[in-house]
């Protein structure tokens, strides 16, 4: 994935999403944004192009996607409106056929379920609280955890705990059964996004990250 120089991004507009298109931007890559709301954005630069509109409308996100080689999300749900993350996830799908884009790397929570897991009782208490207290959510996030399964893309769906909002950066666990730690950064998880988005290290896999 070397051939990637200007980076679709979802979420940009989020608390993580910020350090995500920053951490991009140090990088050197040109970064596309799918904002709803382009005047509450406040990161300048010259490298950035905003496109207004919604992940959950296909037109959207074929938009954003035009002349670009990789899409990164960091889309959260929003209170009281529609399940954004597997609708978010077609679109995309759909759109990187169209537009011949090879990549997505994705966040997800912890919560998410594969064949993979062995998960321990920290992980597992964290699911069957996620399960139990946002149903429709959980639901709906496994769900982009199948479609990304039926799709034959390069995707990386990353799985993290408790996100701390610094800039403190430390090492980290990548594991693929369990999540060893309680918390990481955002900035290493941006850190972590775009490393993996470039050398592929984890492709068609949702490794767990945290800080050690």
């Amino acid at each position: 994935m070397k051939n990637i120089s200007k980076v679709a991004v979802l979420g940009g507009g989020g608390r993580t999403g910020k350090y995500l298109v920053n951490q991009l931007l140090e990088n050197g890559f040109s970064v596309k944004l799918l904002l709803r709301n382009p005047d509450d954005f406040t990161i300048q630069n010259s490298k950035i192009e905003i496109i207004k509109g919604d992940a959950i409308n296909e037109e959207s996100i074929n938009l954003l996607l035009k002349d670009c080689q990789a899409v990164l999300s960091t889309i959260g749900q929003r209170p009281g409106e529609p399940m954004v993350a597997s609708q978010a996830t077609k679109n995309v799908l759909n759109a990187m056929k169209h537009n011949d884009v090879k990549r997505y790397v994705l966040l997800a929570g912890l919560n998410i379920d594969t064949p993979f897991d062995k998960k321990g009782s920290k992980t597992i208490m964290a699911t069957d609280w996620m399960k139990t207290n946002f149903p429709e959510i959980q639901k709906d996030r496994q769900l982009t955890y199948d479609i990304l399964l039926d799709s034959e893309i390069d995707w990386t769906q990353v799985r993290v705990p408790l996100i701390v909002f610094s800039d403190d950066s430390s090492e980290i666990s990548v594991n693929l059964e369990d999540c060893l730690g309680e918390k990481i950064s955002a900035l290493d998880i941006s850190k972590f996004m775009v490393k993996e988005m470039i050398e592929s290290g984890y492709i068609r896999q949702s490794p767990f990250i945290s800080a050690i």
